[in-house]
């Protein structure tokens, strides 16, 4: 085992994603260290992308200089698979669980996508474009996570994806007005022109009641998804099942702080308490055995569907 690995992989989780650490606590080992080092993986090259560490310091930068980093990322992950020798730890740690888990090199550059979508300041004119988006960013992530806890069946794969899915627009509705500080905007264009908004707009504090009112419709497109997630969790190895129970409860519940809190959502960046996550993992817990022997319900028709 290359610890060097496993603890980068670690500490990377822990500052970079404190509402996925906690549910990959619950992991059994193996799963765990495959788990965060595809994490590392994609939180580096999200960094990359925005010139960042670990999700701060975000800096604007011009667009040829982030097109020949998506390149070089492009690159390594070509190298990856052909099984070069990696310098980069993210990059040592993808190789390792790609090759061990037969992730297709489809779905690595499938995530990639998401972050060229951002090179290109590529547009979201209609909702099916922002679930395109959160598609590539997470609704992949979601099936590449599936795979490495041991999932091949189609059915519980596209309830990995739709678990992305509501990750991401919990996500978006999260981070509207930081977002919008940067020049970024998930939101679609049809949305926002409902609301005489601009993109520009959404950083402005004159316009949090429209801006509320969208993350407000974020969060339930997000319900549905949530929904056929949970019944996805039969097909995943009992804790694996607890893990992503937990993760499942903790972003819902930051979705749905964001909605309570209204026009106040942006004073501070929403997340949960300690006691939460505790709560969170006990009820995860019941959720996991309890999907032993419920039957899982069908999948809600209307969702959008992943490619393949």
């Amino acid at each position: 085992m290359n610890q060097p690995l496993l603890d980068h992989a670690t500490q990377t989780m822990a500052v970079g994603s404190k509402s996925f650490d906690t549910a990959a606590k619950l992991f059994d080992a193996r799963t765990r260290r495959s788990a965060l080092m595809l994490y590392a993986w994609c939180r580096h090259c999200d960094d990359v992308i925005d010139d960042q560490t670990l999700g701060f310091n975000a800096m604007v930068d011009s667009p040829s200089s982030a097109q020949q980093r998506l390149a070089t990322l492009q690159e390594q992950t070509q190298q990856a698979y052909a099984g070069e020798p990696m310098q980069t730890p993210a990059f040592a740690a993808f190789q390792e669980v790609a090759l061990e888990h037969s992730i297709p090199p489809k779905r690595a550059f499938e995530h990639l996508e998401g972050f060229a979508m951002d090179v290109r300041e590529e547009r979201y004119i209609t909702f099916d474009d922002t679930l395109r988006y959160c598609y590539h960013v997470a609704g992949v992530v979601g099936l590449m996570m599936a795979q490495v806890m041991g999932v091949r069946d189609d059915a519980v794969l596209d309830r990995a994806c739709d678990l992305g899915l509501a990750f991401q627009l919990t996500n978006i509705a999260r981070d509207i007005v930081e977002d919008a500080r940067v020049g970024r905007c998930y939101l679609p264009e049809s949305w926002l022109i409902e609301e005489g908004l601009s993109p520009t707009a959404l950083a402005d504090p004159a316009y949090r009641p429209q801006v509320a009112r969208l993350a407000n419709r974020l969060v339930e497109e997000a319900e549905p998804y949530y929904t056929s997630a949970t019944a996805g969790l039969a097909g995943l190895p009992l804790r694996s099942a607890w893990a992503i129970a937990t993760a499942h409860g903790v972003y819902r519940k930051i979705g749905l702080k964001v909605q309570r809190a209204g026009e106040n959502a942006w004073d501070k960046r929403q997340g949960t308490s300690t006691y939460e996550k505790v709560a969170l993992l006990i009820k995860g817990a019941t959720q996991a055995l309890s999907s032993r022997v419920v039957t899982p319900a069908p999948r809600p028709s209307g969702l959008w569907q992943r490619p393949d």
